[in-house]
């Protein structure tokens, strides 16, 4: 696992600095999403991290999340076309600026806010998390997504 999070001061600045080089015009890798849906999207697991968005326990979680969280928090960098939650999925479209605005707020306050205000919930679709790897998991996603973007 990485030694990187979002809890640590200069690591939180690294990664909004790299989220402030996105601009509208900033192209994907790979991938359907365009920058402003990509801001929007990662948006959606810090907040349920915080517990702020609150989704259901499906079968296929249930089942398989345990699994794919293994995989998810192996050393190996995750690879484009990973499968998504269909409440994370952004079809439409969305301003770049107040996302771009939203999703800098949101890494910003899950960062400082630190661990006391993770959800105590298991995570939808992964089950239980323990501090560490709400940590690691945001900040994989976050990195993946950046890197789709180049930056």
């Amino acid at each position: 696992m990485t030694s990187r999070s979002l809890f640590v001061a200069a690591d939180r600045q690294e990664m909004l600095a790299r989220v402030a080089r996105l601009t509208a015009s900033t192209k994907p890798a790979w991938g359907k999403l365009n920058v402003a849906q990509m801001c929007a999207h990662c948006q959606a697991p810090l907040n349920v991290a915080l517990g702020e968005l609150r989704l259901k326990r499906g079968l296929i979680g249930i089942l398989f999340g345990g699994l794919a969280k293994k995989k998810l928090l192996s050393p190996e960098p995750w690879k484009p076309g990973l499968p998504t939650a269909p409440e994370f999925r952004v079809v439409d479209p969305r301003d770049f600026a107040r996302e771009h605005r939203a999703l800098t707020e949101l890494v910003r306050r899950f960062g400082e806010g630190g661990p006391s205000k993770l959800t105590q919930e298991p995570h939808p679709f992964f089950g239980p998390l323990t501090v560490e790897q709400w940590s690691e998991l945001q900040w994989r996603h976050l990195d993946h997504h950046l890197r789709q973007f180049g930056v």
